[in-house]
Formats: structure tokens, sequence, C-alpha cells
């Protein structure tokens, strides 16, 4: 069974070492710095709209009145429960056989799928809510909207490998039972739930860090 941390601080390397851990890969040692990635992961049309962001003057809407942050925790929370409510229902569907992994596939997709629409929408509450406090807020939501776009691919690459991962790990797991399916469908799921809630985490990072940046600069 896979074990890690929920830390939300490491949850993308996580999520990584899960994936590898699934594939009987060590995890990458002496990666590049973030920094340094970011360049190359950046188009030019994404970089042009990146300097824009940065350099960009006060928004020429009208600032809203300042506000707690009661509406945005509560948002965050409802949305967070709501996710991992779906991944521990499991699959809604039955299996043809022990060793049918097509259930588990579907069930992957659509709590990736309910993970994106949920967080996107969520990323982009948080972020007219920032540009609603101040000029400086405006512009880092303009510069995370940047960052989401260009780093789309880049995301959907990683957690492409979620469900085929996951395929291969259940597929050694039945042909190392042979005939005795009694107990490693359960510890499959199990470990399917822990890898679903890792991209959770992994996923929200964006959105919390929105959030955190809201609770740094509640009105006085």
């Amino acid at each position: 069974m896979l074990h890690g941390s929920h830390s939300p601080g490491v949850a993308g390397s996580e999520l990584t070492r899960l994936l590898a851990r699934l594939a009987d890969a060590p995890p990458a040692e002496n990666r590049p710095a973030f920094a340094e990635r970011l360049g190359q992961w950046l188009g030019w049309a994404d970089a042009i709209s990146l300097s824009a962001a940065l350099n960009a003057g006060p928004p020429a809407t009208a600032l809203g009145q300042p506000h707690g942050l009661d509406g945005e925790e509560a948002d965050f929370q409802r949305v967070c429960a709501a996710l991992q409510a779906s991944i521990a229902e499991g699959p809604r569907e039955p299996a043809s056989s022990p060793t049918d992994f097509g259930p588990y596939r579907r069930h992957c997709n659509a709590q990736q799928q309910a993970m994106q629409d949920a967080i996107g929408a969520l990323r982009q509450r948080l972020r007219d809510a920032l540009s609603r406090r101040s000029p400086a807020l405006a512009r880092l939501a303009a510069i995370d909207a940047v960052l989401d776009h260009a780093l789309a691919a880049q995301e959907r690459g990683l957690l492409g490998l979620v469900p085929l991962r996951l395929q291969t790990h259940f597929e050694r797991m039945a042909r190392a039972a042979g005939d005795d399916h009694t107990r490693w469908p359960d510890t499959f799921q199990a470990d399917m739930d822990h890898v679903l809630q890792a991209e959770l985490a992994h996923r929200l990072l964006p959105a919390q860090g929105l959030l955190d940046t809201l609770r740094t600069h509640q009105p006085t």
C-alpha cells in the first residue's frame, strides 16, 4: 500500500513520488530549479503575456469595497470537501471481473475532470476577489491567470500519467495475486484513493496560494 504526507506545502512532490512508486522507479534527483524549468515551459507568447501582466498599471475598473474572508474561506472548503467526498465514493459501476480495470479508469478520469472544472472556477473566483482589493493584488491576479494558462499543458502531461500508472499498478497486483482475489482489490482501491487525494492537494496549491494572499491582505 502507498503511504505519504498530505502536507499542502509538498503536495506536488508527493504526487510525483507516488507516481514514481507506482512505476517502481526512483524519483528524479537534482532537478533544475523551478525558475529554470519555468523558463523552459513558457513559450514566447506566454512570456509576452506574463511581461504585460507584470508591467501593467492599475486596472481601469473601480475597486470594490474591502470585506472579510468568510465567503472565500467557505468557498474553498466547500470545493475541497465536495471533491474529497467524490473521490472517497469510489467507482460507481461494478467491475465485470476482478481484473477489469475499466470502472477504475472511468472513476479516475471523472475525478480528474471534476477537479479541473471545480478548482479552475474556484481559482477564478479567488482572482476576482484579489482584483477587488487593490491595484497590486489585481496585478497579482492577472499574473496568476497568465501562469494558469501557460502551465496548463505541463500539468496535463503530469496528471495524464495518473490513470496510466494506476493501471500498471492494478495489473501488477492482479498478476502477483494469481487466483486469489480476496484482498488485493481493496488494497488497490486504497492506493488509488491516496493518489487521487495527492492529485487534489496538488491541484489546490494555486488556489491555496491565492487564498493565503487574501488572508495576508485582509482590511483592518
